[in-house]
């Protein structure tokens, strides 16, 4: 029998290890995938099977050092026997992708804004890049005059890097609009768990009580600011009152 060369068992080692690197690639992806459509049957939301490869790039560059957090200044904390009720920012002028969602229940319109975002960001853009993750993601909501329930129409956002601000990356989605959000204050107040219709005109509710000048701020529009994905249980979110220009 002929000795096979060191090159040729080097060519069949490299290929099988590639083989079975893609075959681990391959598993990781269906796995994440039906954790995500797993998540979406619980709001009520089909996870397609094209999400796979945005989905396993996000969460790939989802720890903590890779998010880039939207910068502000912060005006004044105020606190109560040591417990933070709530913060006064100043956010900058700066360009958000954005996308309008009017389903039956927030959690859906939230989940699938989420999702066309993730294509946009995840490579399907004009750039053909990677765009990178920026914290929080937001939600503009509407309540009627007497703040007694939410309208259905939202606006899903996401904030691009700064290095993106000058020349954002054309989205493939129509769907998806850049747009340039004034220097804006807001005042700020922290909660966990999940986003409904409920909890959010609960957190409403608390801040307006809190605010010595609730007047000050607009009083039918806010915004919902998530700092952990939708699929997360015990999710770390904000409302945000943002004060008349």
């Amino acid at each position: 029998l002929a000795e096979e060369s060191p090159d040729s068992a080097y060519h069949s080692n490299g290929s099988s290890l590639e083989e079975e690197a893609e075959r681990m690639e391959d598993e990781e992806q269906e796995r994440l995938l039906s954790y995500w459509q797993n998540v979406g049957r619980g709001h009520q939301v089909d996870v397609p099977r094209d999400m796979a490869e945005p989905i396993q790039q996000l969460t790939r560059n989802n720890s903590p050092q890779e998010r880039q957090t939207i910068p502000f200044t912060l005006i004044q904390r105020k606190e109560k026997l040591g417990d933070l009720l709530y913060e006064k920012r100043q956010y900058g002028k700066a360009k958000w992708a954005c996308i309008k969602m009017k389903e039956k229940q927030y959690e859906q319109s939230i989940c699938l804004g989420f999702m066309k975002l993730m294509r946009y960001i995840c490579e399907q853009n004009s750039s053909g890049l990677y765009l990178g993750i920026t914290i929080p993601i937001v939600t503009i909501v509407h309540t009627n005059e007497s703040q007694s329930e939410m309208t259905q129409s939202v606006t899903v956002a996401y904030y691009l890097p700064e290095v993106l601000q000058d020349e954002p990356p054309h989205p493939f989605d129509s769907d998806i609009i850049i747009e340039e959000w004034p220097s804006t204050i807001v005042y700020s107040r922290s909660f966990r768990g999940i986003t409904n219709e409920d909890s959010i005109m609960r957190e409403i509710n608390l801040l307006a009580a809190i605010l010595e000048s609730p007047e000050l701020c607009l009083q039918d529009t806010f915004i919902i600011a998530g700092y952990t994905n939708p699929a997360a249980a015990n999710r770390h979110n904000e409302i945000w009152f943002l004060q008349r220009p």
